[in-house]
């Protein structure tokens, strides 16, 4: 077991060791990885779409008013941190909100912020 961290200022009231329960900075990856994909304005946008409807890249884009290569971009990179999945129908993939729940908490933490009610994820 590690020594008590010895701090440079002692506080009235401060526990003995504030770090004892605090997780090292190498766990917080997967949430900085998730904060990191919703830090763009056009990527929130494309999840809260997706969490309420199933779309392919071009319909993404004309709603987006973005390039397809563009909406692909953000696509990726919101599938790599597990908060959108896809499905493929022929030549056609359609993206949609991933039905986990760190997508569904993504999707509150977005209705809150904005002070938004998507009545379709009330229960």
């Amino acid at each position: 077991m590690p020594e008590a961290l010895e701090l440079p200022h002692h506080h009235t009231g401060q526990s003995n060791d504030p770090a004892k329960n605090l997780p090292a900075t190498a766990r917080f990856e997967p949430v900085a990885q998730v904060f990191k994909q919703l830090s763009d304005a056009g990527r929130c946008r494309i999840f809260l779409l997706l969490s309420h409807s199933e779309e392919c890249v071009i319909n993404i884009a004309a709603i987006m008013d973005m390039s397809s290569p563009a909406v692909a971009h953000h696509l990726r990179l919101l599938k790599v941190a597990g908060l959108v999945t896809t499905r493929r129908e022929g030549k056609e993939v359609f993206y949609k909100a991933a039905q986990t729940d760190l997508a569904r908490e993504m999707h509150r933490m977005i209705e809150r912020v904005m002070h938004l009610s998507c009545p379709e994820t009330k229960s």
